[in-house]
């Protein structure tokens, strides 16, 4: 897990290193990740971040936004307000877009339509919220009574040592996974590793000479976000 602070409060990317595998078929399912605009650093990571440039600078939280892509905008401002409780912050009609987010303060996601399928390749991720355990099975009979997608049935994951998390796993009307899991256990797990810094930087380093000597893809996005309360329309809390 990487970001700008801990999960509790801002927005977080997981990257995954998957052994073996030397590259991927980029899909044009993640569009871009949207950061302040900064003249001092531009970062072109296509290779990393399946197609997207991120623009970054360095206030608390920078994320403003995930954007996916949706063949149907209806459907999926549908699927993501009025199942899931989103917001509906911006539409733009003349480009097909729509922003929702479950808080004025935390990083939004846009609905871009591309007016054709989406195609998730094999280098996608999912998005991920936290919400009270409680609410997890109230979320999974609503997509049940909704003929929605459940990837993963509501379960129990043991983590040695430390806590039991549980999630829920969903597809939206494009296929992008969704993954909600419990906040309880889940802040538990997301403690910020005193040592996470000096440990990325040891692999990072390696992976990335490997990466320009090679040209190939190493990691997966995972985008994160945290949303307690889902369901009854108070203000969520980004990580």
């Amino acid at each position: 897990m990487v970001g700008y602070g801990p999960e509790d409060g801002h927005f977080v990317a997981e990257l995954t290193y998957n052994y073996g595998v030397g590259n991927y078929h980029l899909g044009n399912d993640f569009l871009v990740s949207i950061w302040p605009s900064c003249p001092q650093l531009t970062l072109s990571c296509h290779k990393v971040w399946t197609g997207a440039h991120l623009y970054c600078s360095y206030p608390p939280d920078p994320v403003l936004k995930v954007t996916l892509a949706v063949s149907n905008l209806s459907k999926s401002v549908d699927y993501w307000s009025r199942l899931l409780g989103m917001k509906v912050y911006e539409k733009d009609e003349g480009k097909k877009k729509v922003v929702v987010g479950y808080a004025d303060n935390q990083c939004k996601l846009e609905l871009q339509s591309i007016g054709q399928d989406v195609d998730h390749g094999t280098a996608f991720g999912r998005i991920a919220f936290s919400c009270p355990k409680e609410e997890l099975p109230v979320i999974e009979a609503l997509m049940k009574k909704e003929k929605q997608k459940i990837l993963t049935p509501l379960v129990s994951l043991d983590t040695p040592g430390k806590a039991t998390v549980q999630v829920v796993i969903l597809a939206d009307p494009d296929g992008h996974e969704i993954c909600f899991v419990g906040d309880e256990a889940f802040r538990e797990l997301s403690k910020v590793d005193p040592n996470g810094e000096k440990l990325l930087d040891e692999v990072s380093w390696g992976l990335l000479f490997q990466s320009q000597k090679t040209g190939e893809a190493l990691f997966i996005p995972s985008v994160c976000f945290q949303a307690p309360n889902i369901l009854d329309g108070r203000q969520k809390t980004p990580t």
